[in-house]
């Protein structure tokens, strides 16, 4: 049986609690299906979920079960075939594309497995883009508060072939951060990273969360969401569980019982 890669950082264990009670996102009955090649695929079936103000969120599940078309459903990326996301005032089934697309430069932050940084820029203008492309004029000095904030405030003016990996990932923090998005979608943002260099941007993530920061992350690993407040299982499109604060022991077990029911139900052709 296929198990999840385990890391062997340790996330920290001591985190005071988060009680928030405003929500950031609501997520109601919300289901996903495409055509396939085979027929209709279900990608999210009546997946009903609230992301609370400042809390850090990891969504898991085997591979097919609907996680990272669950995150561009939040993100409205993608749309739903049945349901609402409701991010504070705005519905975005009511929203057209270029409305869409406004709400995910202003109030929306970004964060890939690549890093996808301008060769030509410095650190301080690879952060600044997303105001650029809005129209907005760069502060500097609030550019620099956000590189000293993730550690690279000597480092504005290096290029990304001259940051280490690591580093290219702080300053995609940063460039998501530079809005003062709502939340911050992060899509596997430690898998093209050492294990050193994963352990500073999962404790970033975290202080940003413990700071307010709403954070949704996806990821394979359970060590990555042993550092967010709540982790999300996902099996079939369904939200099949999930587990407040978890050690990284408790995660790697529950989703080694998910990648098996995966694993016998694909064999048994009743998962697609």
């Amino acid at each position: 049986m296929s198990r999840p890669r385990h890391t062997s950082f340790d996330p920290p264990v001591s985190r005071p609690p988060s009680g928030h009670a405003e929500q950031a996102m609501r997520i109601r009955s919300v289901s996903c299906t495409y055509p396939g090649d085979a027929g209709p695929v279900h990608a999210l079936r009546g997946i009903d979920l609230d992301i609370a103000r400042g809390s850090f969120t990891s969504i898991m599940g085997p591979s097919g079960s609907g996680k990272t078309t669950l995150l561009h459903c939040a993100a409205g990326l993608l749309p739903v075939t049945e349901g609402q996301v409701e991010l504070g005032e705005h519905r975005l089934a009511d929203l057209n594309q270029t409305e869409l697309t406004e709400l995910r430069r202003r109030e929306l932050g970004f964060v890939f497995q690549e890093f996808h940084l301008l060769a030509a820029l410095t650190a301080a203008e690879n952060v600044e883009l997303p105001l650029r492309l809005d129209g907005r004029r760069a502060d500097r000095e609030s550019t620099m508060r956000l590189l000293e904030r993730v550690g690279l405030g000597a480092r504005a003016a290096h290029r990304p072939d001259q940051l280490s990996g690591g580093q290219k990932q702080r300053v995609a923090i940063a460039r998501a951060l530079v809005t003062a998005p709502r939340i911050v979608f992060a899509d596997e943002p430690t898998g093209a990273l050492d294990l050193r260099s994963a352990r500073e941007v999962l404790g970033l993530l975290r202080g940003l969360a413990d700071a307010g920061q709403t954070i949704v992350m996806v990821t394979h690993d359970p060590s990555a969401a042993a550092y967010s407040d709540q982790v999300l299982f996902l099996a079939d499109g369904l939200l099949a569980d999930r587990l407040t604060r978890p050690s990284a022991q408790e995660v790697a077990a529950r989703m080694a019982t998910l990648v098996e029911y995966a694993e016998s139900g694909r064999r048994s052709g009743e998962v697609r």
